[in-house]
């Protein structure tokens, strides 16, 4: 049976990104958006509403291009996959994570409607 692993979503980023250089010198940009959703209750017709706060990585030219144009709270639109990772933490717990890997992120709204970092 085949698989498909493919995730497209729109939100605003919830903090600046933030890059850094692997020791091979590849570039990684991380940054996280809220994805939020909206549906009216069934039983009482109100109004409802539901955020998602969700990891996104972005590598090579574009990340680096992330990190010099984007700032938080500016809309995003990331064409990815989802990502499962598992690490031991410093205190030896063992952590776990979902994450986006961003295949292409299209930057939405002009600079000036972010929150910050211009």
């Amino acid at each position: 049976m085949a698989s498909f692993n493919k995730v497209i979503l729109m939100g605003n980023l919830t903090r600046d990104p933030e890059l850094r250089y692997t020791s091979g010198g590849q570039p990684v940009c991380n940054f996280s958006i809220a994805v939020s959703r909206q549906w009216n209750d069934k039983q009482s017709g109100e109004k409802k509403e539901e955020t998602t706060y969700l990891r996104v990585t972005v590598w090579g030219k574009q990340g680096e291009n992330c990190a010099q144009y984007l700032a938080k709270g500016r809309s995003v639109a990331i064409d990815g996959r989802l990502e499962w990772r598992e690490w031991e933490a410093q205190d030896g717990s063992k952590r776990q994570a979902v994450e986006i890997i961003a295949d292409s992120v299209q930057f939405l709204g002009s600079r000036g409607e972010a929150g910050g970092g211009e």
